[in-house]
C-alpha cells in the first residue's frame, strides 16, 4: 500500500511541475499564486516522502563479528601409519539487526 501511495504522489508531482513548465507567458501572469501554491506542495511533498521513507520501519542489519565453531572432526592416517585429526571449522558473521 506504501508503495501505490508513493508512486501515486511521485506521478501527481511530476504532472503539476510538467504542467508549470508548460505554461505560457500570459498564462503565468494570471496564475501566479497557482503555480507557487504547486511549485509549494510539490516541495511539500518531496520533503515529507523523503521523511516517510527513513522512517517506513525498515530494519537496518549489519554483520557482526565473526563466530567460528567446530563442526566436526576429520581424521586420516599419514604417509608414515599415524593417526592425524583435524578440526573441521565453520566460520561465520551473524547478522544483527536493529
Amino acid at each position: 500500500m506504501k508503495k501505490i501511495l508513493m508512486n501515486a504522489t511521485l506521478a501527481l508531482s511530476l504532472l503539476a511541475g510538467t504542467t508549470i513548465v508548460t505554461s505560457t507567458e500570459a498564462e503565468a501572469h494570471r496564475g501566479r499564486r497557482t503555480g507557487a501554491i504547486i511549485a509549494g506542495s510539490v516541495i511539500g511533498l518531496g520533503v515529507l516522502g523523503a521523511y516517510a521513507a527513513s522512517r517506513d520501519g525498515y530494519q537496518r542489519c549489519y554483520e557482526g563479528r565473526r563466530v567460528c565453531d567446530v563442526v566436526g572432526t576429520r581424521c586420516w592416517r599419514n604417509s608414515y601409519g599415524e593417526r592425524v585429526c583435524k578440526d573441521d571449522v565453520r566460520c561465520h558473521r551473524r547478522t544483527i539487526c536493529d
